[in-house]
């Protein structure tokens, strides 16, 4: 893949509807686009899903068939790493995130997402392991979401860690069950907080009420394909796809009910109406809404040295729109936006901020690649 050099505004030839909610339109913000390289780190992936820097440099990247690929001084190596368990792999389920324990360096823990089952009875699934650089070891299931579906797609399974050594992981509505995101009794279109361990909280906003199952953190989500813990702010942020319109990025608070199906700007891919309602007592709204969908994938929050201008803002991978949006951020609140990265006309799946400050892009599907998008020069 030949390097792309990019000097040119990326909202130029942009043709895509967004609405934000109560913001500054992007066009009252004038700024001089950043210019950027991009060049390839990995091509001719089989449906790569995310990535996690390791701290000796090597790079895992993670794909959905169930593979994880190391690449280790620019070089992906022959075999894969040893140990993954089993996925079900079929639509939108398969392996999603790997994430390294914060105190990896100590205990070597890793934590993977994944769909597991069959056809007639599958799930979300986490579990934990030892990582030597080649395979796991001592992996153990830690949490299973519940109930059983018989829908290969909607899983969520992003993984994000709290500082107080908790974790949070999204479980999507599994699609044909969308009106289990708004029953406690579920983990369906939820997010759940559980200990490193899998233990469910005892301060979980649901723990000890009847009916409901503890480990529930937030609900009334739809199939939850971003998620990020932002230790600047403290905030955790979230992002899911609506129907047809309604995606959203969302602040996360605990025991907040978000809406779906409630509430939504989406329509159904029949062309029904999904709901009468956008906004409902008692229900969360987002900070972003796009209609009409740009299905998001992946985000993370810059925070790095290589392009200033980024710095605290969202990026979102899309994988409709073909393109990475960049949400500016002021105060914790969104202020405008960006399209980058069209140029590739690729479905972006992951994003991520690397430790070298640059970001760092999946595209999606058979043959998907890692890009790595640098300063121009």
């Amino acid at each position: 893949m030949a390097k792309l050099v990019r000097k040119f505004s990326a909202l130029a030839g942009a043709a895509i509807a967004i609405s934000l909610i109560g913001v500054v339109p992007a066009t009252a913000q004038e700024e001089a686009p950043a210019a950027y390289e991009i060049a390839p780190v990995a091509e001719g992936l089989d449906h790569p899903w995310s990535l996690t820097f390791m701290p000796d440099g090597s790079l895992l990247i993670v794909e959905l068939s169930g593979q994880i690929g190391v690449m280790r001084d620019g070089v992906l190596a022959d075999e894969p790493v040893a140990g993954v368990p089993e996925v079900y792999f079929e639509s939108q389920g398969g392996l999603f995130d790997v994430e390294l324990d914060p105190d990896f360096a100590e205990n070597s823990l890793v934590y993977l997402s994944y769909a597991h089952g069959t056809p007639k009875s599958n799930w979300t699934r986490v579990a934990r392991a030892r990582f030597d650089g080649e395979a796991l070891t001592d992996l153990a299931v830690i949490f299973d979401a519940t109930p059983a579906k018989d829908t290969p797609v909607h899983y969520g399974g992003r993984i994000a860690f709290l500082p107080d050594e908790t974790m949070l992981v999204t479980i999507g509505d599994g699609f044909d069950y969308r009106e289990e995101a708004q029953n406690l009794g579920s983990h369906l279109g939820k997010i759940v907080r559980i200990g490193r361990d899998g233990r469910a909280l005892a301060d979980n906003p649901f723990a000890g009420r009847e009916g409901a199952l503890p480990e529930i953190w937030s609900y009334g989500h739809r199939n939850q394909q971003g998620l990020v813990y932002d230790a600047a702010s403290g905030r955790v942020y979230e992002h899911e796809h609506g129907a047809q319109g309604g995606d959203e990025i969302n602040v996360i608070e605990p025991g907040k009910n978000y809406g779906w199906p409630v509430i939504t700007r989406g329509i159904d891919y029949s062309g029904a109406r999904i709901s009468p309602f956008t906004e409902y007592e008692g229900m969360e709204q987002p900070i972003v809404d796009w209609t009409p969908s740009i299905a998001p994938a992946g985000m993370t929050i810059y925070r790095g040295d290589a392009f200033p201008e980024w710095q605290g803002d969202i990026f979102v991978g899309a994988l409709a729109a073909q393109h990475v949006r960049r949400v500016k951020m002021e105060n914790g609140e969104p202020t405008g936006e960006e399209v980058l990265f069209s140029e590739l006309g690729k479905r972006i799946r992951d994003v991520r901020t690397g430790p070298d400050g640059n970001l760092y892009l999946v595209t999606d599907g058979e043959g998907g690649s890692v890009l790595r998008v640098t300063p121009a020069r």
